[in-house]
C-alpha cells in the first residue's frame, strides 16, 4: 500500500491530506487563529463538583469551564471509592491510551473526592464545540514518537499493532530497564525494530518535558497551561509517519526544516522521507486533492455506479441515506439492493473519516428482504470501519432497514472547519420564499397602520425581490390598496433575500424598521 502525505501552509490556515493508494482518506485542518487544544495539559480549578450529572466543571483559563466525566477520573487521589479490582482494571490500556477497560466508566454511582477551587491536572481529549467547553480527562498522557509516558502509574503497555512476540519482549525488556517507578510507559507501533539508544533517546525527552511541566505548574497560580501539545501538522508526522508512509510533501519552507530537525532527532532513517514542494502552482492543486475538498462540503457523493450518498450533519446525528439514483441492474431488486448497498459501506466508511463526522450516525440503506443479506452489510461496514483511528461501535441492520452506530469526536468536522452559517439561511440551507416574505410584508404593514396615519413609504428589498414585487403589479396593488398607503419599491444590496426595511418619505427618508432575523419569529 502507497501512503502519502502532504501538507500545505497559507496565510489563513494549514491543511494536512493523507492519501492511501492514489485515494483521498483524512484530511486535517486548522485554522491560524485557532490553534488546537486536544493534547494540551492544563493546571486547573475545580469551579462546580455536579454528582447527578456525574461531572465536574474545571476552569482551565478558557472561555468555556472544561468539561470533566467522572468517567474520566482515573487518579486514584481523587476518587473516593477505588478499590483494587479498579485499581487492577485501571492499568489495562491499550495502545493509543485511549479505550478505557476499567468498569468505573460504566456506572452512574461514582464517588469523588474533588471540591470547588481546588487545583487539579486535566488534559484536553475532545475540542471545544458548538458552544460547549472542551471534554477532559486527569490521565495524563504525554506522547513521543516512539512511546508514551504517563504520569502517576506504573505498567509497561505494547501496541496491540506488533504482532512479533519476540519484539514485543524485546521491546518490553528495553523500557523495564529505564523506567522509573511511579510512571507508565506506551511503546507505540513506530518503535518495532528500532534501536535501544533511539528509545532511551525519546524516553528521555519525555521525562525531561514532564520535569518542565511539574516545575512550571508550581510556578504558577490559578489556572493556567503548562503543556501545549505540537501544532496539527506536526502531531500528524509524530502520530502517523510509520514505514507505510512513503513520503510527506510539504509547501512550507519554514514547516520542512521544522519537521526535518524533529524526525533526526527522534527517528533519522525516516527523514528521507520528507519533500519540500517548490512549484508555483498550489500543492493541493497540483495533486487534485483541492477538487476532493470541494465535494466535501457537498451533501450528495456519487457511487461509481451511478446510486448516491446524502450526508446531513444536523446537531443530534449524521444522517447518511442510501439511493439507487441512476443505477440499473440486470438482476432482481433484492440483487440489486445488495450490490448497491456493499458498494455504499466502503464509501459511507470513507466520507466518515474524510467529513470527520461523529456522534451518533444512522445509515439508511436500500431495503434488503433476506436477513442473511443485512448481515452480510452489517459485517461489511464494519471490516471498513477498522481503517478507521477514531473508536466506532456498530449495531446491526434494525427491521426498519436502519444501521445505528457512534464515532468518536475528537476534533471539529471538516464542514465546522473548512465553512461557517450561512448569514441569511442561518444553518437550515434554506431561505424564506419570495410569497412568505410578501405575506410577511403585509402582516407588518398591517401593524404599523394601526398605530400610524402615514400615506407614502419607501420599501426596500434585495434587488431580485423587489424585481419580483414590481413585476407582480397586482399583489403590489393589492397590498397598497389593502393598507391604504403608497410604497415606493427600492432594491438594495445590502439587505437579504428574506430581510426588508421600511422608511418614511418625509424627515430625509427616516428608517422606521430593519425587519431582519431578530423580527421573524415575531412576524409569524
Amino acid at each position: 500500500m502507497k501512503n502519502e502525505i502532504f501538507i500545505s501552509e497559507s496565510m489563513g490556515e494549514s491543511r494536512i491530506a493523507i492519501v492511501e493508494d492514489g485515494t483521498l482518506v483524512e484530511v486535517y485542518v486548522e485554522k491560524q487563529e485557532s490553534q488546537r487544544m486536544v493534547g494540551n495539559i492544563y493546571k486547573g480549578q475545580v469551579e462546580n463538583v455536579l454528582p447527578g450529572m456525574q461531572a465536574a466543571f474545571v476552569d482551565i483559563g478558557y472561555d468555556i469551564n472544561a468539561f470533566l466525566p467522572f468517567s474520566e477520573i482515573e487518579n486514584s487521589a481523587y476518587l473516593a471509592d477505588i478499590d483494587d479490582e479498579d485499581r487492577r482494571s485501571s492499568k489495562q490500556k491499550n495502545s493509543k491510551n485511549g479505550a478505557k477497560k476499567n468498569r468505573r466508566k460504566f456506572r452512574d454511582d461514582i464517588n469523588v473526592e474533588l471540591k470547588s477551587g481546588q487545583d487539579i491536572f486535566v488534559q484536553v481529549i475532545k475540542e471545544a464545540f458548538a458552544g460547549k467547553g472542551p471534554r477532559v480527562t486527569t490521565e495524563i498522557a504525554l506522547p513521543g514518537r516512539l512511546l508514551v509516558l504517563v504520569p502517576n502509574v506504573n505498567y509497561i503497555g505494547i501496541s496491540k499493532k506488533i504482532w512479533d512476540k519476540y519484539e514485543r519482549r524485546r521491546l518490553k525488556k528495553i523500557v523495564s530497564s529505564m523506567k522509573k517507578k511511579g510512571v507508565g510507559v506506551i511503546v507505540r507501533t513506530v518503535a518495532e525494530g528500532k534501536s535501544e539508544e533511539l528509545i532511551q533517546n525519546d524516553y528521555s525527552n519525555l521525562i525531561e518535558n514532564w520535569k518542565k511541566l511539574q516545575k512550571k505548574s508550581n510556578r504558577t497560580k490559578g489556572a493556567a497551561l503548562v503543556y501545549k501539545d505540537l501544532e496539527t501538522a506536526s502531531s500528524v508526522v509524530r502520530d502517523l509517519f510509520t514505514p507505510d508512509i512513503s513520503k510527506i510533501v510539504i509547501d512550507s519552507k519554514k514547516l520542512y526544516r521544522k519537521l526535518q530537525g524533529y524526525l533526526e532527532d527522534v527517528s533519522p532513517n525516516m527523514a528521507s522521507h520528507l519533500e519540500h514542494y517548490r512549484l508555483k502552482q498550489p500543492l493541493f492543486e497540483s495533486m487534485g486533492i483541492e477538487k476532493e475538498l470541494d465535494k466535501l462540503l457537498r451533501p450528495k457523493v456519487w457511487l461509481k455506479s451511478g446510486a448516491y450518498l446524502i450526508i446531513e450533519k444536523t446537531e443530534a446525528m449524521v444522517v447518511v441515506d442510501v439511493n439507487s439514483g441512476r443505477f440499473i441492474g440486470k438482476k432482481n431488486h433484492e440483487e440489486n439492493s445488495l450490490k448497491i448497498n456493499s458498494e455504499a459501506c466502503k464509501e459511507v466508511a470513507r466520507q466518515l473519516r474524510l467529513r470527520d463526522l461523529s456522534g451518533l450516525v444512522v445509515i439508511d440503506f436500500i431495503d434488503m428482504r433476506e436477513e442473511a443479506n443485512r448481515r452480510k452489510i452489517y459485517y461489511e461496514l464494519r471490516k471498513e470501519l477498522k481503517k478507521d483511528r477514531a473508536k466506532v461501535a456498530v449495531s446491526p441492520i434494525s427491521e426498519f432497514g436502519l444501521l445505528e452506530m457512534t464515532r468518536q469526536r475528537i476534533r471539529l468536522s471538516l464542514l465546522d472547519s473548512m465553512s461557517e452559517e450561512c448569514p441569511t439561511c442561518h444553518g437550515s440551507g434554506r431561505i424564506m420564499s419570495r410569497e412568505t416574505l410578501l405575506t410577511r410584508i403585509d402582516h407588518w404593514l398591517r401593524r404599523y397602520k394601526s398605530k400610524h396615519r402615514s400615506l407614502k413609504l419607501k420599501l426596500e428589498l434585495h434587488p431580485e425581490i423587489a424585481r419580483f414585487l414590481k413585476d407582480n403589479k397586482k399583489a403590489l396593488r393589492g397590498l397598497m390598496w389593502q393598507n391604504f398607503t403608497y410604497i415606493i419599491i427600492e432594491g438594495n444590496q445590502e439587505i437579504a433575500r428574506d430581510e426588508f426595511r421600511f422608511l418614511t418619505t418625509k424627515n430625509g427618508q427616516k428608517e422606521i424598521e430593519h425587519v431582519g432575523v431578530e423580527h421573524k419569529n415575531e412576524l409569524a
